[in-house]
Formats: structure tokens, C-alpha cells, sequence
């Protein structure tokens, strides 16, 4: 991704990456720590099980691949 640019949504448009960007605060000494995802069509519980498939070591997009049961 482009340095020193702030985040933007379009970096990470139909997706599942983050986009980060950190930054060094000189003045008050601090981490300010930017992020952006695409959350269109995908939603917290889809951020869940994507999140536990990383954890438990499987592939990420396991079990999130279905058509909906309810639309």
C-alpha cells in the first residue's frame, strides 16, 4: 500500500485483507494505528468465523462460502 497515506476502503474493495497503516506520533509519543476492511456482504459473524478458521489453522473461507439460509 501507499506509506504515509491515510487508509482508504477502496484498498481492500471485495476483499477479506485489512489495510493498515501505522503512524509515530513525534510530538505526543504515541502509535496511532489506522485499518480499513470491506464489510459489504459479510458482516460481524462472517469477521467471527473467518477470525476462528485463522486461529484454529484452516483455511479461512471455511464454512463461509454457503449461500445464505435466510435472506
Amino acid at each position: 500500500y501507499p506509506g504515509k497515506q491515510p487508509v482508504q476502503t477502496k484498498w481492500t474493495y471485495g476483499t477479506n485483507f485489512c489495510a493498515v497503516t501505522p503512524t509515530y506520533d513525534a510530538r505526543t509519543h504515541r502509535l496511532i494505528v489506522s485499518s480499513v476492511i470491506d464489510n459489504i456482504g459479510k458482516g460481524a459473524a462472517g469477521q467471527a468465523i473467518q477470525n476462528m478458521n485463522l486461529i484454529m489453522g484452516i483455511p479461512e473461507t471455511t464454512g463461509l462460502m454457503f449461500p445464505a439460509m435466510y435472506p
